[in-house]
């Protein structure tokens, strides 16, 4: 399953707007439970190690990756939303994009410089 996490996170680098961290502290989550030597692995990773260790230390996300997130957000439901025919799924999406939104401001700590 580590792997599989893996691979969404690398997809998650990859494709705006669909996020990598997420994925990548369930694959280190995994990995500790399964393979202490792949947890070190992803651990030693330049860009993912950090990242789950900020994660795992409650260092919180920094704000410029913030904005970026949030934006990605943004622009990915402004782009889908004229694609859903049915009022409800538009109300519906916009309400997931809202709730990644105020989630990300309001309950993830900013890691400051």
């Amino acid at each position: 399953m580590g792997f599989v996490l893996t691979g969404l996170g690398v997809l998650g680098l990859i494709l705006p707007g669909f996020p990598g961290t997420v994925w990548f502290v369930l694959a280190a989550a995994c990995f500790a439970r399964g393979n202490p030597k792949w947890e070190a692995w992803l651990l030693s990773r330049p860009v993912v190690g950090e990242l789950v260790r900020d994660y795992r230390a409650g260092r919180g996300m920094p704000l410029r990756a913030k904005w970026i997130a949030c934006t990605c957000i943004a622009v990915a439901v402004g782009f889908s939303l004229p694609r859903i025919p049915v009022l409800a799924g538009q109300v519906a999406w916009v309400l997931v994009g809202a709730a990644g939104i105020l989630f990300i401001t309001l309950r993830v700590p900013t890691r400051r410089p």
